[in-house]
């Protein structure tokens, strides 16, 4: 990968965003409702915060916040809103901290990068001992891609559509393919699920829903897991035999 290639891309990406626009900013505070429940008051790291909607979020939850972006065109926006956030302008895969993590948060990320994988691998470095990694992404087989297939709008439900074009996708994974690329990269899954069970286009959507019934739907995805629109992981750096038996012992006790 050419570093000043993937940065004039990221750019572009930028310039024309549309991830604060539509029904997007109520799924970026749905995974954050999610992972509030595993987030610990301690250093956190933010991979790819975009406008900085799920950023608005973290820094009334974490005490200390740096974010990470190619696109520095994010980070002037967020550093306005919130000075004491450390904005470093770098992909993510020239990145080296100075200090490791308690939680890192990759909000609609893995779908972008060249080599997730090799990510993840790079990113469970930076934890603490304890520390996870919080991770969401579309799903594959949520209702509204299974329905594009039968129409033939979709050749298949994992295809790039238009959106995915926009956003500068580079794949669209299902819960299998992306608990799969956590366990490549040696990282113990805590729990995965998903959330917003979305029938329709975000298009429609729009037109035609309601804030009340947006947010009973990202509810009920998580009923429904596998046909969610949304799928998500909370890992973290494969346990000792001793901690997974101190857990055991804990859960016999309850």
């Amino acid at each position: 990968m050419k570093i000043d290639n993937e940065k004039s891309r990221l750019a572009n990406i930028a310039d024309n965003s549309l991830y604060a626009y539509g029904v997007n900013p109520a799924t970026i505070e749905a995974s954050f409702r999610i992972f509030k429940r595993y987030l610990t008051d301690g250093p956190t790291l933010e991979l790819g915060p975009a406008e900085g909607i799920m950023t608005d979020l973290l820094v009334s939850t974490c005490s200390s916040l740096t974010v990470v972006d190619g696109a520095q065109k994010f980070l002037d926006s967020i550093k306005k809103k919130h000075p004491k956030v450390e904005a470093v302008n770098a992909l993510f895969e020239e990145f080296v901290p100075v200090s490791k993590f308690d939680n890192i948060i990759l909000g609609h990320v893995l779908e972008h990068v060249e080599n997730p994988v090799e990510i993840l691998r790079r990113a469970s470095s930076w934890l603490n001992p304890g520390g996870r990694i919080l991770a969401a992404v579309p799903n594959s087989r949520s209702l509204h891609r299974q329905a594009a297939v039968l129409m033939g709008l979709l050749p298949r439900e994992d295809a790039l559509n238009e959106a995915d074009q926009h956003h500068g996708h580079r794949r669209v994974y299902s819960p299998e393919t992306f608990r799969a690329d956590f366990l490549k990269a040696g990282l113990w899954i805590e729990v995965s699920g998903g959330y917003w069970l979305k029938p329709l286009s975000n298009g429609q959507i729009e037109r035609d829903w309601t804030p009340a019934m947006l947010d009973a739907f990202m509810i009920l995805g998580e009923r429904y897991p596998d046909i969610a629109g949304e799928t998500y992981v909370v890992a973290r750096n494969e346990p000792s035999t001793q901690s997974l038996r101190n857990t055991w012992q804990k859960e016999d006790k309850t």
